[in-house]
């Protein structure tokens, strides 16, 4: 036999073992799945609830694992209206019905590939306000009745290609109130009525070419609008406007002269409106308004001194207006206030000592407030309370021990509370809480496995909670929660669309993604 020959024949014989030992493997894993099969079988079948949610995509805008990247979520005459791209036209608005087949393209804004990136989607009166780009004039603003026909620029603000940028949005006695620049006057306080006639600047708070009173943080209270912005000798301060210009004035000039007192967290609650401001003298801290400058006035220096306490997230529930803030000794902790500084006290020392218990996404469902926070022990997790100390407890150590679970963005719908969490095995995924631990549950792991589906957008509509995932097949798209058909229902105590800026979770199935601190009030703009 030659070498040739040899080498043949020993490669043949090399092929025969390994099909050999194929085949030998192939049986072994026939007879695993089949022992696997019959202890399935076996076991009695887990009984279908009434009271299960249902978790379903909504359907595969852009096909394949590309991704819609579905945002910006609001709700017109029984249907959901969205940004979405589908790979072909760009990024352009949608709407939906909740099933696949009523799921469609509104209209091509910015005809072509393009993307028209519709934004801020505000209700009022029958339409959504919104701005958007049609490839000639811009980013202006934009209203829909929810028909093809019906959906137009209202206005082109800031002529031709450059844009007004419309932001801020809030309603009030059938206008839709927004911060905007027409290239001339700056960033200012405009308003419409839905008409190119109706779409006019209330008024130049900062005069002259290149200035911009920059309003934000719009909030309607008691007839007028209520905003931060700076005219230029006052520095960033108290506004209100009750749609006129003469109407439009400074509240009061809170950090005297050039400096800024920058209010933020707008909420109007039992006929004041509570902010959070800085005087120049004790930092940022609780202040609230009747509307008239004697009757704008400190709450309590939460953090004595020059030193922030920075009160944030302003929730009512009850009689009294709950937030988080750091006193300088506590850490940043739970508080409320009844409008007076005696009646302005700390809820509950979470986190004992100076570390910080960190509350976020503070949201309201039967008589409770819902959001994260960090013993110190348990990691940040989900907590509640009914606006005592004893009644602060954590609902469930979701991710078990020191790890965070991080729950959150939080959104009420009949009788529960929804939030994305990561129990340190399925990723972070969609749960649900009755309020209770054992009432804390997983509702879907959307990405089966470790892997993350990033849910985001949660935004309660229409009966339903719709949102962005990735199931890690057909990329982030939109998905929808149908509440059980019978539940012991509690309202939610607020409108539970949330008007947050966010910042979206990255891409790649491990990424868990971020938020940003949320403007979390529904009547607040920035």
């Amino acid at each position: 036999m030659s070498k040739g020959q040899r080498r043949a024949h020993q490669r043949l014989a090399q092929r025969r073992a390994q099909a050999k030992a194929q085949r030998r493997h192939a049986r072994k894993a026939a007879a695993a799945v089949a022992a696997t099969f019959t202890a399935l079988a076996l076991t009695p079948a887990l009984p279908a609830h009434a009271d299960s949610e249902t978790v379903a995509l909504v359907k595969d805008i852009q096909t394949g694992a590309g991704g819609s990247y579905p945002g910006y979520l609001s709700e017109l005459g029984g249907k959901i209206y969205f940004a979405a791209d589908d790979g072909i036209n760009g990024m352009e608005l949608w709407v939906t019905d909740g099933t696949p087949g009523g799921t469609n393209m509104l209209t091509d804004i910015n005809p072509g590939a393009g993307s028209s990136a519709p934004r801020r989607l505000n209700k009022l009166d029958g339409k959504i306000y919104f701005s958007a780009i049609d490839g000639t004039h811009g980013r202006e603003l934009w209203t829909t009745d929810g028909t093809p026909g019906g959906t137009n620029m209202v206005k082109d603000i800031n002529p031709g290609p450059i844009q007004s940028n419309p932001f801020a949005f809030a309603p009030m006695a059938g206008k839709m109130y927004f911060a905007a620049d027409d290239g001339a006057n700056g960033i200012e306080l405009w308003s419409t009525d839905g008409t190119r006639g109706g779409t006019t600047l209330v008024k130049d708070i900062w005069p002259g070419v290149g200035n911009s009173g920059w309003p934000s943080y719009l909030a309607e209270m008691g007839g007028k609008i209520y905003f931060a912005a700076a005219d230029g000798p006052n520095g960033r301060e108290l506004w209100s406007s009750d749609g006129t210009n003469i109407g439009t004035t400074l509240v009061k000039d809170i950090n005297p002269g050039f400096g800024q007192s920058n209010p933020k967290w707008m909420s109007a609650f039992g006929g004041d409106l509570y902010f959070v401001a800085d005087d120049g003298l004790t930092g940022r801290e609780l202040w609230s308004t009747d509307g008239t400058g004697p009757g704008t006035n400190l709450v309590k220096d939460i953090n004595p001194g020059i030193d922030n306490g920075y009160p944030s997230e302003l929730t009512a529930l009850g009689s009294n207006v709950y937030f988080h803030a750091d006193d300088g000794t506590n850490g940043r902790e739970l508080w409320t206030t009844d409008g007076t500084g005696s009646g302005t006290t700390q809820v509950k020392e979470i986190n004992p000592g100076p570390g910080n218990s960190n509350p976020r996404y503070l949201s309201l469902l039967g008589g409770k407030i819902y959001f994260q926070a960090n013993d110190g022990s348990n990691g940040l997790e989900m907590w509640s309370t009914d606006g005592t100390g004893p009644g602060t407890n954590l609902v469930k150590d979701i991710n078990p021990g020191p790890s965070n679970s991080g729950p959150g963005p939080f959104i009420a719908l009949e009788g529960k509370m929804y939030a994305t969490a990561d129990d340190g095995s399925n990723g972070r995924e969609l749960w649900a809480t009755d309020g209770t631990p054992t009432g804390t549950t997983l509702i879907k792991d959307i990405n089966l496995g470790p892997s993350s589906s990033n849910p985001f957008y949660l935004s309660s509509l229409g009966g339903r909670i719709y949102f962005q995932a990735d199931d890690g097949v057909s990329g982030v798209e939109l998905w929808s929660i149908t509440p059980p058909a019978t539940s012991d229902v509690i309202k939610p105590d607020t409108p539970t669309t949330p008007t947050d800026e966010k910042v979206p979770p990255k891409k790649g199935p491990n990424k868990k993604g971020h938020l940003a601190t949320p403007k979390s009030l529904p009547n607040t703009g920035a």
